[in-house]
């Protein structure tokens, strides 16, 4: 029995012995089992490429052919490049809406923001000065910030080459001109078209008619019929449906479209459009979101050289000689060349406003309250 307990006493020494020996041991187990060195041999985690996301805001039906359909196209092509995500948000009218809409887009945590009306610039400076960190692109205003830049084309440029054609396709010598609101954006347009009119038509005049409305095409062709009534044999617009081109179709006259093709809504009746493709724009612009290049407080202004404004394909009543013309001003914008405010240029009542050998800045073009002679119609 004492031999029994003294075996005993000398296993349960043994067993002392080994758990104290077990835990000297385990704080150096733990240390060798960090996982510093593990880390140190690992080879480095792939990053991701960033996805570059943006919002779109519109101020018409993205399916009207016209202004908010241009846009779209271009977000298309933004959308289609496989590092970029897009969101946009349609028929939202300027004012109090439109600030709801961008500001829930920069709740959202969107990279960018395009806000593409006139009327949305008050509204992004607002929003943009709640959310320092995203950045805002207001499109044809002249308001900026330090997160906000502004951007626009020289869409004047195609309005001029529509007017040579449509000067050299009236008999009456009258044309008229829907347009939406009496901002320098549309007053440029105007001007612009009737200097093309009159440069190969001095003895033609361009009617105005405001609709104070972008989009609203019962109102646009109610407009369009105004004009046809008074004796005009072409009509355009600055408008986002193609109601007015389907206005003169329907009396047999011609007429000229604007942001997109309008040929397939009046075939027998178009003769070209003034055309956006903002697709190389924004897709530049994404471009600088990614490199971390893109600046606020900046104006983009892109012209016909550099593809965000052109004409659409001359329709089948228009003649060789006149598109010859119409091709030999259009090599000089490609060129590098601007001649549509080149002086001399007077107003409505006659008075020289820019000087024979001046070209206004484009901050006076930007600002451009007064029309050109040959214009019937009043800036209000």
């Amino acid at each position: 029995m004492k031999k029994m307990l003294k075996l005993f006493g000398v296993s349960v020494a043994c067993m002392a012995l080994l758990m104290l020996f077990a835990c000297g041991q385990a704080p150096e187990e733990k240390k060798a089992e960090a996982p510093a060195k593990t880390e140190e041999a690992a080879a480095p985690a792939k990053e991701e490429p960033k996805t570059v996301t943006a919002g779109f805001v519109y101020v018409s039906p993205i399916g009207d052919a016209g202004y908010s359909y241009a846009h779209d196209l271009g977000r298309q092509a933004v959308d289609a490049l496989d590092w970029a995500e897009t969101f946009y948000a349609e028929s939202v009218p300027e004012g109090a809406d439109s600030e709801r809409v961008i500001r829930n887009m920069a709740r959202k945590g969107y990279d960018i923001i395009f806000t593409t009306s006139f009327g949305y610039m008050d509204p992004t400076i607002k929003v943009a000065k709640e959310f320092p960190d995203t950045k805002f692109m207001h499109c044809s205003g002249f308001k900026k910030a330090a997160n906000v830049s502004n951007y626009f084309g020289r869409i004047y440029q195609a309005r001029f080459l529509t007017g040579l054609v449509a000067g050299e396709m009236t008999k009456s010598n009258k044309l008229g001109y829907v347009a939406a609101f009496p901002i320098p954006e549309v007053i440029r347009g105007i001007n612009a078209f009737t200097l093309g009119v009159r440069k190969v038509n001095p003895e033609a005049e361009v009617r105005v008619v405001w609709t104070k409305t972008w989009y609203d095409p019962a109102l646009e062709k109610d407009a369009a019929k105004s004009l046809l009534d008074a004796g005009c044999d072409v009509i355009t617009q600055h408008q986002d449906s193609p109601a007015a081109q389907e206005a003169a179709q329907e009396a047999g006259v011609y007429s000229v479209g604007y942001n997109s093709d309008m040929a397939s809504f009046a075939p027998k009746s178009h003769l070209t459009s003034a055309m956006w493709n903002w697709g190389p724009m924004y897709v530049k612009v994404m471009e600088q979101v990614r490199d971390g290049s893109w600046q606020g407080d900046q104006s983009t202004w892109w012209s016909l050289k550099d593809g965000v404004v052109d004409i659409a394909p001359f329709g089948p009543m228009v003649p060789e000689d006149v598109k010859a013309d119409v091709e030999a001003e259009r090599a000089k914008f490609m060129a590098g060349e601007d001649v549509v405010f080149a002086g001399p240029v007077k107003n409505q009542a006659g008075e020289v406003v820019i000087p024979e050998g001046s070209t206004p800045a484009d901050g006076d073009l930007l600002g451009m309250d007064w029309f050109v002679e040959g214009v019937v119609g009043t800036v209000k």
